[in-house]
């Protein structure tokens, strides 16, 4: 059974397809159709809904937008479940809803109660709204008809001026009622959707199950039945798993557990690598972000995924376990092949685990795709360089979209380690290595020729960027 709270009202559900979205129970079974379906890909984000959770100090609801199209029903368990109809009380509308009107922030309409519940969302943080961070609340919104302006002029002001609603009103009762459905429940299972808390649940249901398919936020696993039209077989949830759900900071690593959402992780690894900022928040939008993981992105192995990348030029290690033994594995030994790992049967990803980077280090990430948000890389780039007073000690690098696996390339840590960072051939040798090294493929994302070039000129940014920074590490010897 799952149990969750439709607004206020606790709901039990003893079955569960798995091939039913939280979008289609909303709209088939409860009538609230409000919620749109667009895409069914978590692209348009017309069927954008509100989640809330019980917050990390346990004394308060977090809430966070995410693509319903694509959110299992399972999912929902323990949380608060917010759609555009329980926003409004009576006829007097939500203070965003009145934000929108006053803006004339609506035309057709379609796609209106995502716009809101993206903006309920911003709301109820205490984040002042810049123009930078209303664009980010609303990336996962696209609309047709307005224009963007008025949407993003109401969302300022409407969070520039908060007021307490509702929600506010009733958040210690919500919150004792989503306490009381974690108290009533361990380890959760509806149909053949599983959500285990334990690593030794976790290893009875792998043990029993061998067969089912491990499912962390969903973003990519749901495309099968809203694209591909599949039947999903068994499948066990990491979201609930307490050991896969923790932050370790410690002098030489920052660990990261593998069922995080990317939104949770974002700060502290922004805090530790900023160069990474600009990847992170262009991984989809921000309703992906809230919902996928950095373990699911990691072993679904994609060759044009973004996180992967990250962890080869950080020299990263993923930590796996089987309810018995954990095993630490090097990101450059993980991908054997399209879509596939190094992981055994019975096993799942708990932890990646980057080591801290010295003053001597340089790390730049980089991201070409055809629209600037919410796309999948044509080419993902990230290099790293380490020099003692200008003279490379190290070099290393992760790629995407350019193999049929996230992939390194060797050749530049092995022809330029003991050279000059400033010297000129490492530019110019270190573009025609890139050009020539990997044998990517035509698609609709990218030519052959194209994916080439561009691994070319993102070295040479690489080295054109880092040259005054790193000229500010070099050590001048000191004569009394």
């Amino acid at each position: 059974m799952i149990e969750f709270l439709l607004n206020n009202e606790r709901v039990s559900l003893e079955e569960c397809d798995t091939g039913i979205s939280v979008q289609q129970y909303l709209r088939q079974q409860q009538q609230l159709t409000g919620t749109k379906e667009g895409c069914a890909a978590g692209d348009c984000g017309a069927c954008t809904i509100v989640l809330g959770e019980i917050a990390a100090d346990d004394a308060s609801i977090t809430y966070r937008s995410v693509n319903s199209c694509i959110t299992l029903l399972a999912n929902l368990h323990g949380k608060q479940v917010i759609t555009i109809e329980h926003l409004a009380q009576g006829k007097v509308l939500h203070p965003v809803q009145q934000a929108l009107v006053d803006h004339h922030g609506s035309q057709c309409g379609f796609c209106t109660p995502g716009v809101v519940m993206s903006m309920f969302s911003l709301y109820h943080t205490d984040i002042a709204p810049s123009r930078e961070v209303v664009n980010k609340s609303l990336s996962g919104n696209l609309c047709r008809c307005t224009g963007y302006r008025p949407i993003i002029e109401a969302t300022t002001e409407v969070c520039e001026n908060r007021q307490p609603d509702q929600f506010t009103a009733m958040q210690q009762q919500t919150l004792d009622a989503l306490k009381n459905i974690r108290a009533e429940h361990k380890d959760v299972f509806a149909n053949n959707v599983h959500l285990p808390e334990t690593r030794e649940a976790m290893a009875t249901l792998l043990a029993e199950y061998p067969d089912a398919r491990l499912v962390g936020g969903s973003t990519d696993l749901a495309l099968e039945t809203t694209q591909q039209l599949k039947a999903l077989p068994e499948l066990i949830s990491t979201q609930r798993m307490l050991d896969c759900r923790q932050i370790d900071v410690t002098e030489d690593t920052i660990s990261i557990g593998a069922a995080l959402p990317l939104s949770d992780i974002e700060a502290v690894l922004v805090a530790h690598f900023p160069a990474l900022h600009e990847l992170i928040e262009r991984f989809a939008s921000l309703p992906i972000r809230n919902q996928a993981t950095l373990g699911g992105n990691v072993a679904n192995a994609s060759p044009i995924g973004d996180m992967p990348p990250v962890l080869l030029a950080l020299n990263a290690s993923i930590e796996t376990d089987n309810g018995r033994q954990t095993r630490l594995l090097p990101a450059s030994a993980f991908f054997t092949g399209y879509r596939q790992t190094q992981l055994a049967k019975g096993e799942w990803i708990k932890a990646i685990h980057f080591p801290r980077l010295g003053p001597d280090t340089q790390l730049r990430a980089y991201k070409v795709s055809k629209r600037h948000e919410d796309d999948i890389s044509a080419v993902c780039a990230v290099f790293t360089v380490t020099t003692v007073n200008g003279v490379i000690t190290a070099i290393s690098s992760g790629f995407g979209g350019v193999a049929a696996t996230p992939v390194s390339c060797d050749d530049l840590a092995t022809q330029f380690t003991g050279l000059s960072w400033q010297d000129e051939q490492v530019r110019q040798r270190g573009k025609h290595i890139l050009m020539s090294a990997f044998n990517p493929i035509d698609d609709v994302r990218a030519s052959a020729a194209y994916r080439n070039q561009v691994l070319g000129n993102l070295w040479q940014r690489f080295w054109f960027e880092t040259q005054t920074a790193l000229l500010a590490t070099t050590r001048v010897p000191h004569y009394a």
